[in-house]
């Protein structure tokens, strides 16, 4: 069987590192908001490029302190794609913010700054773009767009660590960044983890506040915050992976590499542009017969996964919030899109069968 993903293979050839790591915060005694998360965040935001890391406690919250460190006022609304997974959408109602969907563009599923400039309004706040899948959007057209509008820009990358466009890596262009260090992700922890990214001293500062219940000092509190701080130990977990996690881009590219230059065109295959580098923390495919496929793929023991089954505006969870936007293309994407294997402990042999496999659907 190939399998999707396995946790314990891709994380065998750092079981060493994490050993130390964890003897070595075990011996300390300090286990909140120490050594360990003030050294990860020093060398996360220099392999990024930013300022200022803040480390927080999952994906999610990353998102929600990002906005609420901008003082927004409820109802302000927020530019969003319409295919992102749910919790980008999660964290602007969370906020007492409005979602605007903007659909994706068809070839990168990224969103289109085409189409965004009809969508923003009066109440438009800010743009929270999404690198999904592991490929940057169009920044520099988003950008321009924001510029002229006077828009704040959080970039959603918790799916695209180290992926760039013209050499200039995510979680660097817009006002902040939010990742995720779910352990599936390219840098995943061993367990939930997450980090806020920005070059504003002052926006750093808001995002620390915030994530250690409103408080600069033990015991006085300044705003109302919320207690989302990264664990020690996931830190010092995620100080050794991140050591390794240009090995580990490099071998998804390969991988992916494969996977372009060898499966039909029968399937719709991500799209190729000289200007991306992207990291591939998702192959995905596209076909009309997606679940005929994934089917298929089963019966010849290669497991596969659907990023995402189901589109935002269709989820119960979004019933009054966002269904009443049209959204075509983010819900084509979600019928016929398929994600093949591409893990850190996949081999190429893994890799050509599934190409053999699918070439012969």
């Amino acid at each position: 069987m190939i399998e999707y993903e396995n946790l314990r293979k891709l994380n065998e050839p750092f079981m060493e590192d994490y050993n130390h790591a964890f003897r070595r915060v075990m011996d300390s005694g300090w286990f909140i908001l120490g050594n360990e998360v003030k050294s990860f965040e020093n060398d996360f935001a220099q392999w990024c490029g930013v300022s200022y890391c803040a480390g927080v406690a999952n994906g999610l919250d990353a998102l929600v302190l990002a906005l609420r460190s901008l003082g927004l006022e409820r109802g302000d609304e927020v530019i969003v794609p319409s295919n992102t997974y749910i919790a980008t959408i999660l964290a602007i109602v969370q906020e007492g913010l409005k979602p605007v969907l903007v659909e994706p563009d068809i070839r990168t599923y990224n969103i289109d700054p085409t189409k965004m400039e009809s969508a923003i309004t009066s109440r438009t706040r800010v743009i929270m773009v999404v690198h999904l899948y592991g490929k940057c959007c169009d920044m520099q057209s988003i950008l321009e767009i924001a510029t002229a509008k006077s828009l704040f820009v959080i970039e959603d990358a918790a799916q695209a660590h180290g992926a760039k466009q013209h050499g200039k890596s995510v979680g660097t262009f817009g006002h902040l960044a939010a990742f995720s260090f779910y352990p599936t992700k390219n840098l995943g922890a061993l367990g939930d983890a997450g980090a806020v990214t920005t070059n504003d001293e002052k926006l750093d500062v808001s995002i620390r506040r915030l994530r250690n219940y409103g408080s600069d000092v033990k015991y006085y509190n300044e705003v109302p915050g919320v207690n989302s701080r990264l664990d020690e130990l996931q830190a010092a977990f995620l100080s050794r992976k991140l050591t390794r996690l240009n090995d580990i881009n490099s071998h998804k590219r390969k991988l992916a590499a494969l996977y372009q230059n060898g499966l039909k065109k029968d399937f719709i295959l991500p799209h190729d542009d000289e200007n991306y580098f992207d990291v591939f923390h998702i192959y995905n495919v596209r076909h009309k017969k997606r679940d005929v496929l994934k089917e298929y793929l089963l019966k010849h023991e290669i497991r596969t996964e659907i990023h995402y089954p189901v589109a935002p505006v269709k989820q119960r969870a979004m019933k009054g919030i966002i269904d009443h936007f049209e959204t075509p293309i983010a819900e084509e994407i979600h019928q016929t899109t398929l994600s093949l294997p591409i893990s850190f402990f996949h081999t190429d042999e893994n890799i050509l069968r599934v190409i053999d496999v699918m070439n012969q659907f």
